[in-house]
């Protein structure tokens, strides 16, 4: 009863979430610290209460624990953004369903592969929808690297053939090959839909915190720097009193990723074959 309890409050909040981040973007932090907040006080209480022990709220703390420190790998790995960091980290005291740790590890580690999985598809189709929007900028963009890099695409596609005339004696070259042939230019795909088709002139009285600068911005006889971090408060101020405009680069909203993710993973959990079978 009450793992369904938590559930279901995780569901409701990562759709909150989800709407927030289609729509402008960002996460709250309230949301995120509401929710690790509220699940842990209802592992808190229910172990007060109903439960023998405390484990059921000891879980949650590891379960927190342990995302705390994905979330900041990722973070600083340069995959996630801020909000995505502590939706992951909040969503640490929803997966433990068990009171053994071992079983709660098993729904840690089918989550980070669905996690992955649906990460993939979702950023490579959401890719091919705004290259086919901005096309015509794509398709500029991508001459453009194409000529500037010209030299490394034909380096990477002779070692290609090379690899390719080998797998003639050994089959598992023809698949080296293949990836040394195609690496260069989904590279040059990935780069060029950044560039053409997530950058963003903006007016700079529309500035948030953590918006991304595409590039470094002088105000006055000082510079703010485009960094993963993001704006701060105190940058975005600078910029208002010397620009009207800026160029900002805008990322994939990725929360959908962890509700996709999040459904599969509990419709798994409660499928006893399913999960079995992943394991």
């Amino acid at each position: 009863m009450i793992e369904g309890v938590l559930i279901l409050i995780g569901l409701i909040w990562i759709i909150f979430a989800s709407i927030q981040d289609l729509r402008s973007r960002e996460v709250a932090n309230w949301l995120n610290f509401s929710l690790i907040i509220f699940v842990l006080g209802i592992r808190f209480f229910y172990s007060l209460f109903e439960s023998p022990s405390f484990m059921f709220f000891y879980q949650g703390l590891i379960g927190f624990g342990i995302f705390l420190v994905l979330g900041n790998l990722f973070y600083y790995g340069r995959l996630f953004g801020g909000g995505d960091a502590k939706l992951m980290i909040a969503l640490g005291t929803v997966f433990p369903m068990s009171l053994v740790f071992f079983e709660n590890v098993k729904i840690f580690v089918l989550f980070l592969i669905l996690f992955l999985v649906v990460g993939s598809i979702y950023g490579t189709v959401w890719s091919v929808v705004l290259m086919f929007v901005n096309f015509s900028k794509f398709k500029k963009t991508f001459s453009k690297l194409f000529v500037e890099n010209k030299i490394k695409v034909i380096s990477s596609c002779f070692v290609g053939f090379l690899f390719f005339l080998f797998g003639f004696f050994e089959s598992v070259f023809f698949i080296i090959g293949g990836m040394i042939f195609i690496l260069p230019y989904f590279y040059l795909y990935a780069k060029s839909v950044d560039n053409s088709c997530m950058i963003k002139k903006i007016s700079a009285l529309k500035l948030r915190e953590g918006d991304l600068l595409f590039r470094d911005v002088i105000v006055g006889n000082k510079k703010v720097k485009a960094n993963w971090e993001g704006l701060s408060f105190s940058d975005i101020r600078k910029i208002k009193k010397f620009k009207k405009h800026v160029f900002i680069r805008e990322g994939i909203p990725f929360v959908p990723v962890f509700l996709i993710s999040y459904v599969i993973l509990f419709y798994l959990h409660f499928n006893s074959f399913l999960f079995s079978f992943v394991f």
